[in-house]
């Protein structure tokens, strides 16, 4: 396959700029020439007329993946679609890609391990374009049915066409030393210098130290036993399932049952996909199917099903809608029981995108705002609660992800306990501009996708100390009403009543199939 050609400059597209006297040894297309002499180079085993000197589109992709995450701070999972369809991958290149792209971003802590004790010098003294190559290609060397000549002989031609010759050669032989054993023997290695058991799981399974302790502990604060962890972490490393959802009363999901997706065992009106470009189903493209996980359904269901039967004329609330999923769900529900929703974003890009996701929905069901939800009050114009507040709020709250791993791998490497500290206030400050816009007697949904008990329990309990006009209702029974009948029996109730009072839901990877995501509903007295 011939090197793809890039122009001058090409490669600022990937966050990387030709070097020019800043001592990077770049050229004037951006490539960097050799640092070391001949009598220092790693020869490839193949024949020079033999070695591949171009990147795979395949592959290719997986690299812009990184790039963009990497230089960028882009998500895999936003970027990787358009690459494909930019790519024109059939659905066996696009598998290898995703598969690719996902697996090297999802075990980037195990992989960078593993680096180091191959590179001569601290990774973050890498060219940034070099380390993403270099971890595509232990990706597939350790974690990929790609056989080792493969694994070795097309990374380095993506190198030696994107990047340079030179990256080329230190590509070859870092991976080489990776090569020399197998993942068994690399995770023995790692985890024998570790320095406790956290540490240990951490490696093996690809996330932070702190947030293995941060999951064990939250299995134990929603009344799951601790034992689950090492299952808990293997389920956000496995490639996650496409989760669709067919807008009530706007969309069918004939047509993606009939390109191989499954009916959906927890929601109904729902479907699990083996994924493939979704894009090219009609019904997608429409608006009238989307995807989204389970375990958002499901909470926004519940808002629907809490409380009794819907009002007509009833006045619902996304106060942080970006980017338009519930929302998008929440408005077709409301025109379907009469009411009409309201969908405020703080971030006018990501208003733009709500917009965009409401589009299939009636126009009467439905207006997008752009504003601080914790200055909600603006929406009611002045007026009391009494006479204009929202007789159903959900409060999709900004937090830290950490039961969305699966879907936004690179998430498990950026973020920090620093980051709890900073949301805590956040949450709580949304939450109480939630109650102040809810008519009373109407209904707030307190939504996270974290089963952090920092971002969880703890807001929605300090909230109801401070606020005597709130009062905690039953998430379990709303839950239950709106998932298909037995789906959360027995050992998948994801129930907790702390007290014997009304029971919060918080659902799970390794139990549902669905992101963690944690839901509370609270009543205005």
């Amino acid at each position: 396959m011939s090197p793809r050609e890039s122009g001058p400059g090409g490669n600022d597209r990937r966050g990387q700029r030709p070097g020019h006297g800043d001592g990077s040894r770049r050229n004037a297309r951006g490539h960097e020439r050799n640092r070391r002499g001949l009598a220092e180079r790693q020869r490839s085993a193949a024949a020079p007329s033999r070695r591949t000197r171009g990147a795979d589109p395949a592959r290719l992709a997986a690299f812009e993946t990184l790039r963009a995450v990497s230089a960028e701070g882009a998500y895999g999972n936003l970027v990787l679609p358009g690459l494909v369809r930019a790519h024109r991958l059939d659905r066996r290149d696009a598998a290898f890609a995703t598969e690719l792209a996902y697996g090297a971003l999802r075990r980037q802590g195990t992989w960078d391990a593993v680096l180091a004790r191959c590179v001569d010098r601290p990774l973050d003294r890498l060219d940034g374009a070099v380390l993403d190559a270099l971890r595509l290609g232990v990706h597939q060397l350790l974690a990929m049915r790609v056989p080792d000549h493969a694994a070795l002989d097309r990374t380095v031609g993506l190198v030696r066409a994107e990047i340079g010759a030179g990256p080329g050669g230190l590509v070859n032989a870092v991976l080489r030393k990776v090569a020399a054993k197998d993942l068994a023997a690399w995770t023995a290695e790692l985890e024998a210098g570790a320095p406790d058991e956290t540490a240990r799981l951490g490696l093996r399974h690809a996330h932070p130290a702190w947030q293995v302790r941060a999951l064990r502990q939250a299995l134990v604060a929603h009344g799951r036993d601790a034992g689950e962890l090492e299952a808990l972490l293997e389920a956000d490393n496995a490639p996650p399932v496409v989760n669709l959802v067919a807008l009530p009363g706007l969309g069918e999901l004939d047509e993606a049952l009939r390109a191989g997706a499954r009916a959906g065992e927890l929601v109904p009106g729902s479907a699990l996909s083996s994924g493939g470009d979704l894009h090219r189903l009609a019904s997608v493209r429409a608006g009238g199917v989307r995807v989204q996980d389970a375990g958002s359904q499901l909470v926004a269901r519940a808002l629907v099903a809490a409380g009794g039967d819907v009002a007509a004329g009833e006045r619902w609330l996304d106060l942080c809608a970006g980017p338009g999923g519930k929302a998008a769900l929440l408005a077709a529900l409301a025109d379907a029981h009469g009411a009409r929703l309201t969908a405020n974003e703080v971030a006018p890009h990501r208003a733009e995108l709500v917009r965009r996701a409401l589009r299939p929905v009636p126009a009467r069901a439905w207006e997008v705002r752009t504003g601080d939800g914790r200055e909600a009050a603006a929406l009611l114009g002045g007026r009391p609660a009494a006479e204009a507040g929202f007789d159903r709020v959900l409060v999709d709250a900004p937090c830290t992800g950490l039961g969305a791993l699966r879907r936004r791998p690179e998430s498990r490497w950026r973020r920090t306990p620093r980051d709890l500290a900073e949301l805590g206030p956040l949450q709580r400050q949304l939450l109480r501009a939630a109650a102040d816009v809810t008519r009373p007697g109407g209904l707030i949904a307190y939504v996270t996708c974290s089963p952090h008990a920092a971002e969880t329990l703890a807001v929605v309990e300090d909230v109801l100390r401070e606020r005597r006009d709130l009062e905690a209702v039953d998430a379990l029974g709303p839950v239950r009403e709106a998932a298909l009948p037995g789906s959360l029996e027995g050992e998948r109730d994801p129930g907790l009543s702390r007290d014997g009072g009304p029971a919060t839901v918080q659902l799970w990877p390794h139990v549902h199939g669905t992101d963690a995501m944690f839901l509370a509903l609270l009543r205005r007295r």
